[in-house]
Formats: structure tokens, C-alpha cells, sequence
């Protein structure tokens, strides 16, 4: 058996979801699983050094996961032959930099999301990168969901005809920390930390609308400040001053800003809603043979022959259970991580050159439409989404 054996610089995975979805779900569970198989005689196999500011909080996460390596000294992993791959799941305010700094110690790239502050920054790494001969990824884990693989399905087939309208609904109620402790943290509130719910998120429908529907044409949006003050990790009470809901309406589609079989996208995202849905994440699809609703793991359909004729009558009691006559789309096949799922398609792009389309190009235009985003939002006006060369 070849073993493959990559050496991958983990920064900034004491955070929760560096932790939880690419430490223990993505590169451990590979680890666990024998690696990533290639052919019966060839796998890849990911050989993890922790990297952070916090010794002590790397040294408990490495015992914790039976790992030995871990260092607070970037410069001096970076300078190591043995780890080949550099991966940030740092604040977005240091994200840049020290994604530069991998570019130029010549380590292939992998990094979360937001991929810089502004898009000038995010395209310049990528131009770097791609100056240097390195390769490099961005994290779009919502394209491998079990509720979008469904719902791609379903579009890729053509059963709901012709779409024209798509509603997303994301979100839900994160306590402010005064009543009840607060499940994110405080940095996600402050824009002085690289806060905001419009970088968080609109970084996720760029990729998801891009690779669903097409390209992202035009953007308008508001946001808010909904709930201030809020209080942080150290029981310190903090003004907000990052947005925590957005609402955007979106031009999909056509092979041109001017083309008219464009898809209008509604999407809210809020992290001050309670849920009455079917999941945190849903998206409405509505075409002219059926809908489909899809949520996290699963999706809804309701075809044209199965769509209720409702009457508006407010004087009597609803007569038609609305969420009656939806089928839910069985699960035919086992659904991986898709954290996971895309890091071993990273994995295979840089041991065999295999297709990985989601680089820091795709991270560029995620960083893009959140500008735009903003620029709406202090405007009131329609953005368009020019292409990024």
C-alpha cells in the first residue's frame, strides 16, 4: 500500500467550529477511516500540527484527540518541510495575512470563509497563489448537505420545469448572554472583530446561488442591529456593532447581466428569529411544474398534480393542512460530513491534480457580494455583480 502521508498546519481550530467540523468530523474522521482512498494500493493520509495563540488551550486539544503536535509558533511550522498544507480557521481580520504568509512559504492552501475583509484583498491572494504554483481551496461545505445534494438533484433532472423564484430562510435566536448564555460568540456582534452576520452568510449564497441556480447578477439588501447590548464570554457587557439580520433579494441566472431568464432570490438571515420552520436552513424553489423545500438533511416536494386550490376566506377555519401533500425525498444513499466530504476532495486534487473548482477565486466572489451587500445597504439601491478577473 503508497501512503500519501500530507502534513497539514490546522490554525485557529480551538474555536468551535475548527474543533467540531474540521478537526474531530473532517481530518480525525479521515484519520479514523483509514484515510482517503485513492485505488486498493494508493490512500492519502493527513498528519494534523495544531497551530494557535493559546498554548495551553492546543496542548488540551491535542491530548484530548491523542495528537502530538502542536506549536504556537507559526513562522517556525511554516518553515517545516513536513507539513505541505496550510488551513486557517482564524478570525477573518487575521485571516489574510497569514494566508500570504503560507502563500509565500510555498504551502498549498485551504482556508474557511470569509477569505479577507475586502474583495481587492481576497483577489489579490488568490492572483498570488496562482503566481506561486500552489494550490488552494476555499470551505463551501453547504454544497455537500444532504438537503442541497437532494435539492441539486431534483434541478439537475428538471423536475420542478422552469424556476423562477427561490426563498431562503436562515437563522435562528442566539441569546444576547444577559438572560441566557449565548451559543456564539461575542466577536460575531463587534465589526471591529470582523463581526456581521452579511460577511458570515452572504459568503455561504454566493457559493450556494452560484453553483444551484447561476451566477449571483445583482444584489439589494438591508440589515440591522436588532438586539444591543450583549454581553461577552467574560460575563462583560459589549454594544453591538456588527449587523446580526440581513435581507436580501437577489438576480440569479442568465448568461449575461442583461439576460432575462434570471431567478429572483429572496434570502433572511438572522441570528434574532425564533424558528417556526422546518429547519435552521431552508430554501423554497418554486417552479412551474412543482416546489420543492429543502432544509439541512432533507427536502419536500409538492408537484403540480398534488398543489391544493386554496380560496381566501378569512371567516372560517383553514380547511387545507398546507403541510399535507409533500413527499419527502428518501435518502438513498449515505450522506458524509460535507465538512469532510470536501476535504477529501482537497486532499485528492493535491496528491493526484484531480478537479477542485472551489478556490480562492470562488472565496473572491463570496467576499464580493458581501461588499456589494454592504454598499446596498448604505446606498438603497440595487448593486450589480461585476465578474472578478
Amino acid at each position: 500500500m503508497t501512503v500519501h502521508k500530507l502534513g497539514v498546519i490546522m490554525n485557529g481550530v480551538t474555536g468551535r467550529m475548527g474543533t467540531n467540523q474540521h478537526l474531530i468530523r473532517s481530518i480525525l474522521a479521515i484519520r479514523k477511516q483509514g484515510g482517503v482512498r485513492i485505488d486498493d494500493d494508493e490512500i492519502i493520509m493527513p498528519d494534523p500540527i495544531l497551530v494557535g495563540r493559546n498554548e495551553n488551550k492546543l496542548k488540551d486539544l491535542a491530548q484530548a484527540h491523542g495528537l502530538e503536535h502542536y506549536s504556537t509558533n507559526l513562522d517556525a511550522v511554516l518553515s517545516d518541510d513536513a507539513y505541505s498544507i496550510y488551513f486557517d480557521a482564524l478570525t477573518t481580520t487575521l485571516r489574510a495575512e497569514n494566508i500570504r504568509k503560507a502563500i509565500a512559504a510555498g504551502k498549498d492552501i485551504y482556508t474557511e470563509k470569509p477569505t479577507a475583509l475586502t474583495t481587492e484583498d481576497a483577489l489579490a491572494l488568490y492572483h498570488e497563489a496562482q503566481a506561486a504554483g500552489v494550490k488552494h481551496g476555499v470551505v463551501q461545505d453547504k454544497l455537500w448537505l444532504p438537503g442541497l445534494l437532494k435539492l441539486k438533484y431534483l434541478l439537475d433532472n428538471h423536475y420542478l420545469g422552469r424556476i423562477f423564484s427561490v426563498r431562503g430562510n436562515f437563522g435562528y435566536w442566539v441569546f444576547d448572554g444577559l438572560r441566557q448564555q449565548a451559543q456564539r460568540p461575542s466577536w460575531n456582534y463587534r465589526k471591529e472583530d470582523g463581526g456581521g452576520i452579511i460577511p458570515d452568510m452572504f459568503c455561504h449564497w454566493r457559493y450556494v446561488l452560484d453553483n444551484l441556480f447561476g451566477p449571483v447578477r445583482s444584489v439589494m439588501a438591508y440589515a440591522a442591529i436588532h438586539i444591543d447590548p450583549r454581553m461577552d464570554e467574560s460575563g462583560k457587557e459589549y454594544k453591538s456593532t456588527a449587523e446580526d439580520a440581513a435581507y436580501g433579494i437577489f438576480e440569479v441566472g442568465g448568461d449575461s447581466p442583461q439576460a432575462d431568464n434570471k431567478v429572483v432570490v429572496q434570502f433572511n438571515s438572522s441570528w434574532c428569529t425564533r424558528v417556526r420552520r422546518d429547519d435552521l436552513l431552508t430554501i423554497q424553489v418554486d417552479g412551474t411544474d412543482g416546489t420543492a423545500v429543502a432544509g439541512l438533511r432533507e427536502c419536500w416536494l409538492q408537484h403540480d398534480a398534488n398543489t391544493p386550490k386554496p380560496v381566501w376566506n378569512p371567516d372560517i377555519e383553514q380547511p387545507i393542512d398546507f403541510y399535507a401533500g409533500w413527499d419527502k425525498m428518501p435518502s438513498n444513499r449515505v450522506y458524509d460530513n460535507a465538512f469532510k466530504v470536501q476535504w477529501e476532495l482537497f486532499l485528492r486534487h493535491i496528491v493526484t491534480g484531480s478537479e477542485f473548482k472551489w478556490g480562492l477565486l470562488e472565496g473572491a466572489k463570496g467576499v464580493q457580494l458581501a461588499e456589494l451587500g454592504y454598499k446596498s445597504w448604505a446606498e438603497r439601491r440595487w448593486m450589480d455583480v461585476e465578474d472578478l478577473v
